[in-house]
């Protein structure tokens, strides 16, 4: 009986057509009863219509692409927006009624959850950042007004009558776009920063937003900003829409120069403009840019100095002239110098050099307290070091020829006889004994240059003047008074760097002549820096110059030094670059671009 047991199991069992299994009855008809639901279910799905594509976050999506797969895509979408003008992308006008920077002052006493709705405010600006808290409640984060940070906040329920549906006046608009708003001042009231005792953010409440200018491209992401030095440079555009700090240097250059004139204008000074375009480079020892003049046959030069042409309206009876204004010198380009770059010169009549060291640090010293509310301000190099000056009068005076012979340890010739080749000759000796190297052409001035700032301006990081120049580096200084040789001439120094020059000038028209005369040989010997004779200039002082100071200031530098700046591109909105393709052009083909590595300033410049 035992033996007949799992036969009868076996007779009970049943096969399954589907997957081939021997089942049992019950079992059998509890699949293919699910099987017949099955089909139905599927019956029915295939007669029903279609069901939508389930909507994807297009700008999620938009993120996973390269830059220029972007472009394109978006580019294309705004060329479709602007054949339809269902909106136009780049409206001729918006009217823009509020000023950002009022938001607060104005609004500010408003509590979590207040609004007011008496006022509707037009502001405009570029979002910076887009959030979206479901599809009926939107955030912008915009800069308007020169750089002020509002939240604009976008519900659908605040669309005002008239106005396009909430999802079509967004759904075009991008991180980067510069938009219009219409809407009202009020404060937000997030449970969580309620439950911690704490304010909602102040926003404007949006009831209209219009697309006012797109942007095409990418902008670079908010955690790793743009902060490549040289595409910076290149794209200054994108560096002030990225860099805030980039656009607070450019605005206290602004109130820098604005107070130098202010200073100049209170003073009794008259703002003048002279010629960028000169026959001859002249009013400083610098190489010039030439240029060719079509209609007269003419090489001209871009103006290295205004000097010559300021002075000449002292001998028309202008008593104190002033010009700002951009100089352009065919020289290095490093970390403080460009090619062109800005100064402030002024001329004024009946004072001397000491009346200018006077000015000079009245005119700078209330600069740096009314720009930074202090004296002192810090300045970090390229290396990391870090200076901590102090601007306030009176500043450090030091004679370059008692500090030299004392840096030297040698007895310098006297200053009538420092233009003499033997003179020349000794001090090659001198720069050999001292380890100080004078590239070709080695000319006096270039060898006291030399030494002047490997032993004075080295320490010239508190403003100091250096003052009595050989008459030899001086060409259109004035003889000093009491010490044959040298000029009533100083230069001033801040962080090791000059920033100013001033001397009482030259009026003697025989004496300015034969300095003329020894410049054109300091040329003949190689030195394209040299100056040349201007017979117009000559000329005028012959009508008479009276007793005249002159004083010039490179605003670039000051900027660098009160803006922590140690290269002139920072301080410069749009300095001169090397263009890429040239660069690339220059490599040797298939070696890898060298790093580039900035160098600190032509020697004692």
């Amino acid at each position: 009986m035992a033996d007949q047991a799992p036969t009868e199991q076996v007779a009970n069992l049943h096969l399954d057509d589907v997957t081939g299994e021997m089942i049992s009855k019950s079992e059998l008809k509890k699949r293919q009863k699910q099987r017949e639901r099955d089909a139905k279910k599927q019956e029915k799905a295939a007669a029903a219509p279609p069901k939508p594509a389930k909507k994807t976050n297009a700008e999620a999506e938009e993120k996973e692409l390269t830059p220029n797969q972007y472009f394109e895509i978006r580019s294309r979408a705004i060329s479709k927006l602007i054949e339809t003008k269902d909106p136009y992308p780049y409206p001729h006008k918006f009217h823009r009624d509020y000023d950002l920077n009022n938001l607060v002052k104005e609004f500010g006493h408003l509590k979590s959850g207040e609004h007011d709705k008496s006022r509707t405010l037009c502001v405009a600006g570029r979002i910076y950042t887009k959030r979206a808290s479901g599809s009926k409640l939107l955030f912008y984060d915009i800069r308007g007004n020169n750089g002020v940070k509002a939240q604009i906040m976008c519900q659908a329920q605040e669309v005002r009558e008239g106005a396009p549906a909430f999802e079509k006046q967004h759904d075009h608009i991008r991180r980067g776009d510069i938009i219009g708003v219409v809407g009202y001042a009020g404060r937000t009231a997030p449970k969580t920063k309620i439950e911690k005792g704490e304010e909602g953010e102040l926003s404007i409440f949006a009831t209209e937003i219009i697309l006012l200018s797109p942007c095409l491209h990418q902008l670079p992401d908010e955690y790793y900003g743009f902060k490549d030095q040289e595409q910076r440079y290149r794209k200054r555009y994108l560096d002030l829409i990225m860099n805030p700090k980039t656009a607070q240097t450019y605005r206290t250059r602004t109130k820098i120069i604005k107070y130098i004139r202010s200073y100049l204008d209170n003073a009794g000074f008259e703002e003048v403009e002279t010629p960028i375009l000169n026959k001859i480079a002249g009013g400083a020892t610098a190489k010039p840019f030439e240029s060719h003049l079509n209609d007269y046959n003419m090489d001209v030069f871009l103006r290295i100095a205004p000097e010559l042409p300021l002075k000449m309206l002292i001998v028309g009876e202008y008593d104190k002239v002033y010009e700002i204004g951009r100089l352009f010198r065919n020289e290095g380009a490093d970390l403080t110098h460009n090619p062109e770059f800005t100064t402030c010169e002024f001329y004024e009549a009946y004072a001397d050099f000491n009346d200018l060291m006077h000015r000079t640090e009245e005119l700078v010293s209330g600069l740096v307290k009314q720009l930074t509310g202090s004296y002192v301000t810090e300045f970090t190099t390229q290396h990391g070091e870090t200076y901590t000056v102090n601007w306030e009068a009176p500043w450090r005076r030091v004679q370059m020829i008692p500090a030299l012979e004392e840096a030297t340890g040698e007895k310098f010739p006297p200053g009538d006889q420092l233009h003499t080749d033997e003179t020349r000759e000794w001090l090659k000796g001198v720069c050999k004994k001292v380890n100080v190297v004078c590239p070709e052409p080695q000319t006096t001035s270039r060898m006291l240059d030399r030494l002047t700032g490997e032993f004075i301006e080295e320490t010239a990081v508190n403003p100091t003047f250096i003052t009595e120049h050989p008459k030899i580096m001086s060409p259109l200084a004035k003889d000093h008074r009491s010490k044959a040789g040298l000029t009533e001439r100083f230069e001033a120094f801040v962080c090791k760097k000059e920033i100013a020059n001033a001397y009482t000038e030259l009026n003697q028209p025989f004496e300015q002549r034969l300095r003329f005369e020894e410049q054109a040989r300091q040329k003949a010997q190689g030195d394209d820096e040299a100056q040349m004779i201007d017979e117009t200039f000559l000329n005028a002082l012959e009508y008479g110059l009276p007793p005249t100071a002159g004083w010039g200031l490179g605003i670039d530098r000051l900027v660098m030094f009160l803006t922590n700046n140690y290269s002139i591109k920072e301080v410069l909105l749009f300095p001169f670059m090397n263009p890429e393709q040239k660069k690339k052009e220059a490599l040797v083909e298939g070696a890898e671009e060298p790093p580039h590595v900035h160098v600190e300033g032509i020697p004692h410049k």
